[in-house]
């Protein structure tokens, strides 16, 4: 009788650990996204879309600064999970690697910038601590991962958009 009371315990935690989560989302993440959503928005309005497209689709024209310069704009400027949104400036056949080189840069950005990923944040404080434990500065691991992560993003975009080509065909 107590291993049923006990699984069936169990079983509700489990979805009051869901409904807690979903609560966060909603007076978190969601409201941010929303208003970082409204203020791009309201930006490219301003500006004029004509030229903010004109202007991006200049960018995403070159391999390279397609998957080097406009990932990270995207990721320091507006963060996870709105960076993605910067998908819209890319030609439809290049998504799939725009969106890879992104995500993959939402690691390496996090010692600079850690508003961009705060999700992130755990795993890179754990390997500072080990850094800093080494007495060697925090700084220079900073400045590398973020130079890794440009070469990362630029290599997976080139072979992300390479597959994507053949399986198109």
């Amino acid at each position: 009788m107590e291993i049923i009371a006990a699984l069936a315990n169990s079983f509700i935690e489990l979805f009051k650990a869901g409904a807690a989560t979903f609560v966060s989302w909603v007076t978190g993440i969601i409201p941010l996204v929303i208003v970082l959503m409204t203020a791009v928005s309201a930006v490219i309005k301003l500006i004029g879309e004509d030229k903010v497209y004109s202007m991006a689709k200049t960018a995403t024209k070159y391999t390279i600064t397609r998957y080097t310069i406009v990932p990270i704009l995207a990721v320091i400027f507006l963060a996870n999970p709105m960076c993605y949104s910067f998908g819209r400036f890319v030609e439809e056949k290049y998504k799939p690697a725009f969106y890879d080189a992104t995500v993959s840069f939402l690691h390496p950005v996090t010692g600079l910038f850690p508003h961009a990923n705060g999700g992130e944040l755990f795993v890179y404080m754990g390997i500072a601590t080990g850094i800093s434990n080494l007495g060697l500065p925090l700084g220079d691991l900073a400045v590398r991962y973020f130079f890794v992560g440009i070469v990362v993003i630029l290599i997976r975009g080139v072979v992300t958009e390479k597959i994507y080509t053949m399986m198109k065909k």
